[in-house]
C-alpha cells in the first residue's frame, strides 16, 4: 500500500453521515487536489469515532489533531493552515485551548483516554470498505491461527479460559454455549450473528458492523471452525442500511481473498455467510424469535428446552452470539486467553461497549474495563450533566434494564452487580437521566414500548405490560390509587415468573426498579397530586414570574393556543384554561420568567 505522510481520517458513521460527513469527505479531496497534495495527503472514510454528537468528526494522524463539527466551508482554511502552513486550525478543534496552551491531542480528551479499546480496536482508523487495511492491522491472523495451528477442542477451551460472556443481554458463558454446540452429532450445523439492535437510544451493534464488519466476519469463522460449522447467517435488521452495505462488501472482499467459501487457505475448511435482513421487531432480538425469522416464519419465540446447541436453526445444533461477541474472539485467539480474562473483574472478563446518551455532556460509543464505575462513565467520560443540573438515574440495560440511582454511582459495571441493583448489562445501552426526568414517566415510556413489541404468545407478558401501562398511565395523570403499587408490584413479579421468553421475564424491570429506587415519587404522584420532576402534564401548571417579565412577548408569540395575554412592556400571564403544557413558553423565554409549578396539589376532574 502506498505511503502518505498525513492521513485525514473522516468518520463515516451514521452519526456523522447524517450530518454531512460524506460531503466533508468530498470537499477535502476536492481541496487536497486543488493544493497539488494528493501524493502526500490521503482522505479515507473510516467508521464510527466514538464522539458522535461531535460529528462531523475529522482526525489528523500522525498529528493526533481532532476536529469537530465541521462545515464545507471550514475546509479551505484547515487544509491551507494545517497541511501547508503546519498550523492546526485551534477553532476547529474539541474544546478550542487558550492561546498558550498546547494543541490538544485526541488521546488527551477526557472523552477517549479513560476508555481501553479492545472490540473498537480499528475505529476510526481504517476504511472498513478496504480488507487490506484491515489486514495491515493484524486482520485474519487470529483466524489463520485457529485454522492451521488449533483443533476445535483447543478453540473452545482458549475461549473458556478467557471469561468471555455473551455481549447481548444475560452474559451467558460463550465457551460453555460452544461447547454444547460442538459436542452435537447432528448435521449441518449452523451459526448466526444477532445484529438485531432494537433498544431505544442503544447503537453499539450497528457501529461495529460499520467500522469493522471483517472483524465479526473473522470471530464467526473461528466459531464456525469450533463447533463444525459450514454455513452462517449475519442477522442484521432493515432500518440499519449503512451497516447491510458494508457487510455486504466485507463477505464480498473475504471470499475474493479466500477467506470465506470452500477450502480456506488450502486447509480443507469450507464456511460461508448470508445475510438476512430483519423487519425491527424488538422481539427478534431473542435468540429463538430470530431462528424463526431467518427461516422465513414469524418471528415469535419457542419454549426452550431444547435448546439452540441441540435443535436450533431447521432443527439443527446452531450457536448464536451477537456482534460484539463475534467480535472480541479474533483478539482472544490472537493474544490469547490469559491476556483478556486479566481484564475486568473476577466474573466479568474483557470489555464492554456502551451507547451513552441522555443527559450528558459527551453523548457517544464508549468501550470500558468492566468493574468500572458508573460514575467515572458519567462524569470521567461523559463529562458530566450538562447546564449544571444534577444527576438522578441511569437506564442500563435497554428497556428490559432498570434505572439506577445516584447513591449507587459507585457501583461498578459488571453482570452481577447490576442484577443485584435491579438492573442488566443487556446488549448495553446507557441513557442519562437528569433531576428534572420523572421516574414514573420513564417506566411507563419504557413499558408503552414493551406493550408495542410483545409477541402476544404469553397472556402473563400481553396482558400484564398493557395493565402496567394503564397504571402507570392512571398514575402520571393523577388518577392514580395507592392499592396501584401493590398492585404494580404484583403484575410485575408474575410477568416476571410466568413469562416464556426473554422479554416478558425481564420487561418488568422499569418498574422493579423505579419502585425500588424512587417509590417516593410515585407517592408523591399518588398521594400529593404532584409531579415533582414537573413532567407530567396533569400535574403542573405554567406561570409567569412577574418579577423576572420584561414584556418581551417571547412567549407570547411562542404559545399556540394564545394562552398568553399582555402586551409588549406588559407583565404577561397564562390563561390556565387554555394552556395545553406544551412548554413553548417555557423554551421561549430568554429571562426565566415562566416557572413550572408543582409545589402544590392539583385539582383533577
Amino acid at each position: 500500500m502506498k505511503q502518505h505522510r498525513t492521513h485525514l481520517l473522516v468518520c463515516a458513521g451514521t452519526g456523522c453521515v447524517s450530518c454531512g460527513s460524506f460531503k466533508i469527505k468530498e470537499a477535502l479531496e476536492q481541496e487536497v487536489l486543488k493544493r497539488n497534495l494528493q501524493d502526500e495527503v490521503l482522505v479515507i472514510a473510516t467508521g464510527c469515532n466514538g464522539f458522535c454528537e461531535r460529528g462531523p468528526i475529522l482526525l489528523v494522524q500522525p498529528d493526533g489533531v481532532f476536529y469537530q463539527k465541521l462545515t464545507v466551508e471550514d475546509i479551505p482554511r484547515l487544509v491551507e493552515e494545517h497541511l501547508l502552513k503546519g498550523r492546526p486550525v485551534k477553532k476547529l478543534m474539541y474544546v478550542p485551548p487558550a492561546k498558550k496552551e498546547p494543541i490538544p491531542k485526541m488521546k488527551d480528551i477526557e472523552f477517549f483516554k479513560h476508555q481501553r479499546l479492545i472490540v473498537l480496536r480499528n475505529r476510526g482508523r481504517i476504511d472498513p470498505e478496504k480488507i487490506e487495511e484491515y489486514i495491515g492491522f493484524d486482520g485474519y491472523e487470529a483466524m489463520a491461527k485457529a485454522l492451521t495451528k488449533m483443533t476445535p477442542e483447543e478453540i473452545v477451551a482458549e475461549i473458556t479460559a478467557s471469561g468471555l460472556r455473551g455481549r447481548g443481554g444475560a452474559g451467558f458463558p460463550t465457551g460453555k454455549k460452544w461447547e454444547a454446540c460442538r459436542r452435537e452429532k447432528a448435521t449441518p450445523k449452523y451459526l448466526i450473528c444477532n445484529g438485531d439492535e432494537g433498544d431505544p437510544g442503544a447503537f453499539m451493534d450497528r457501529s461495529v458492523l460499520e467500522a469493522d464488519p471483517h472483524a465479526v466476519l473473522e470471530g464467526m469463522i473461528i466459531g464456525a471452525k469450533a463447533i463444525g460449522a459450514a454455513k452462517g447467517f449475519i442477522y442484521i435488521r432493515n432500518e440499519y442500511p449503512l451497516a447491510l452495505q458494508r457487510m455486504e462488501i466485507a463477505i464480498g472482499q473475504a471470499r475474493a481473498y479466500g477467506l470465506l467459501g470452500d477450502d480456506i487457505l488450502g486447509t480443507g475448511f469450507d464456511f460461508d455467510l448470508e445475510i438476512v435482513q430483519g423487519a425491527g421487531a424488538f422481539v427478534s432480538g431473542e435468540e429463538s424469535a430470530l431462528m424463526a425469522s431467518v427461516e422465513g416464519r414469524i418471528a415469535m419465540p419457542r419454549q426452550r428446552p431444547p435448546y439452540p446447541a441441540q435443535k436450533g436453526l431447521w432443527g439443527k445444533p446452531t450457536t448464536i452470539n451477537n456482534v460484539e461477541t463475534w467480535a472480541t474472539v479474533p483478539n482472544i485467539i490472537r493474544r490469547g486467553a490469559e491476556w483478556f480474562a486479566g481484564l475486568g473483574t473476577a466474573t466479568s472478563k474483557g470489555t464492554k461497549i456502551f451507547s451513552l446518551v441522555g443527559k450528558i455532556n459527551n453523548t457517544g460509543l464508549v468501550e470500558v474495563p468492566m468493574g468500572i464505575s458508573l460514575k467515572d462513565i458519567v462524569y470521567g467520560i461523559g463529562g458530566g450533566i450538562p447546564n449544571g443540573r444534577e444527576f438522578k438515574a441511569v437506564q442500563i440495560g435497554g428497556p428490559s434494564g432498570g434505572c439506577i440511582p445516584r447513591k449507587l454511582l459507585d457501583l461498578p459495571v459488571d453482570y452481577e452487580s447490576l442484577t443485584e441493583a435491579g438492573a442488566m448489562m443487556g446488549s448495553g445501552g446507557m441513557i442519562v437521566m437528569d433531576d428534572k426526568t420523572c421516574m414514573v414517566d420513564v417506566a411507563k415510556y419504557f413499558m408503552n414500548f414493551l406493550r408495542d413489541e410483545s409477541c402476544g404468545k404469553c397472556v402473563s407478558c400481553r396482558e400484564g405490560t398493557q395493565r402496567m401501562w394503564e397504571i402507570l398511565k392512571d398514575i402520571t395523570e393523577g388518577k392514580g390509587k395507592e392499592s396501584d403499587l401493590d398492585l404494580l408490584e404484583e403484575l410485575a413479579q408474575t410477568c416476571k415468573d410466568a413469562s416464556m421468553c426473554g422479554l416478558g421475564q425481564t420487561a418488568a424491570n422499569p418498574v422493579l426498579s423505579t419502585l425500588r429506587h424512587f417509590r417516593h415519587e410515585y407517592e408523591a404522584h399518588i398521594t400529593d397530586k404532584r409531579c415533582p420532576a414537573g413532567v407530567c402534564k396533569a400535574l403542573i401548571r405554567y406561570l409567569v414570574i412577574a418579577e423576572k417579565c420584561t414584556g418581551c412577548l417571547s412567549c407570547k408569540n411562542a404559545c399556540p393556543t394564545q394562552a398568553i395575554k399582555g402586551t409588549r412592556a406588559d407583565i404577561h400571564s397564562i390563561d390556565q384554561s387554555k394552556c395545553i403544557k406544551c412548554g413553548a413558553c417555557l423554551e421561549a423565554c430568554h429571562f426565566d420568567a415562566i416557572e413550572t409549578r408543582r409545589d402544590e396539589a392539583i385539582q383533577i376532574i
